[in-house]
C-alpha cells in the first residue's frame, strides 16, 4: 500500500496529491475535484505516509491500518466518518485492539474512516501491501534472469 505523494492540509478539506514543487511552495491537486493549487510553507502539510496511530506499546503506521481496514471490508468502503462515534471505536478497537484510548481522539478515527474512503473512492489505495510486492518483483526478475 502505497500513500506516497497524498497529503492532507491543516484546516482544508479532503486529502491532495502533490504533483509538483515549486519555489517557495508545492503543487497540490485535490483527490475530490482535481483542482490544483500552490501550497507554501506556512500551511501545515503531513504526508500521510509519516502519521501513525498510537498503541500501548509502539505506532502503527496508517497504510498498516488501512490495509487492514481494506481486508476486514473485503476491498470495499468502510463506515462513514458521519457514523456514531460508539460505532466507528467499536470498529477501529476491532483492527486495532491495542490502540491508546488516551491519545488517539475521537476526531481521529472520524478522520482516518473518511481517509480511507476517501482513498478507496479514488482508486489510490492498493490492497499489495510494499513487502509483497517487491517479493513479486524479485521473483518475477529472478525467474526472467533463469531462463537466459
Amino acid at each position: 500500500m502505497d500513500l506516497s505523494g497524498i497529503i492532507s492540509i491543516s484546516g482544508r478539506p479532503g486529502l491532495y496529491k502533490v504533483i509538483a514543487q515549486g519555489k517557495n511552495s508545492i503543487i497540490v491537486e485535490s483527490l475530490m475535484d482535481k483542482k490544483r493549487f500552490p501550497a507554501y510553507s506556512s500551511d501545515r502539510i503531513s504526508a500521510l505516509e509519516d502519521i501513525s496511530i498510537y498503541t500501548i506499546d509502539d505506532d502503527k503506521p496508517l497504510k498498516d491500518i488501512f490495509a487492514d481496514i481494506y481486508e476486514k471490508q473485503e476491498g470495499k468502503e468502510g463506515p462513514s466518518h458521519k457514523s456514531d462515534i460508539g460505532e466507528l471505536t467499536e470498529y477501529f478497537a476491532d483492527i486495532l485492539p491495542d490502540y491508546d484510548e488516551e491519545r488517539v481522539y475521537a476526531s481521529d478515527i472520524k478522520k482516518l474512516f473518511q481517509w480511507y474512503n476517501l482513498i478507496l473512492k479514488v482508486g489510490a489505495l492498493d490492497a499489495t501491501p510494499e513487502d509483497e510486492a517487491d517479493e513479486d518483483q524479485t521473483k518475477a526478475e529472478v525467474s526472467a534472469d533463469e531462463e537466459e
